[in-house]
């Protein structure tokens, strides 16, 4: 029950990390449209906007992680 509070937790508080790396960048730069066609990788985050974003995505990912022992182990 708790790891499956920790997954979900993990990928709201990941993905709005994400978007906080996302909503700094166009803050900057107003460049929405890297953020729309993103597999192009136009985006040039600086070190600060690139942290956040790998936190953000690193959460999530640990958040699928999660999910797969929650339901092999378990």
């Amino acid at each position: 029950m708790t790891l499956a509070v920790l997954e979900q937790l993990l990928m709201m508080v990941g993905f709005g990390v994400f978007l906080v790396s996302l909503i700094l960048y166009v803050l900057r730069t107003n460049d929405v449209k890297s953020i729309l066609v993103f597999w192009q990788a136009t985006i040039n985050f600086t070190k600060r906007e690139f942290m956040i974003n790998r936190v953000g995505l690193s959460m999530m990912l640990l958040a699928v992680i999660v999910r797969f022992c929650n339901y092999f182990f378990a």
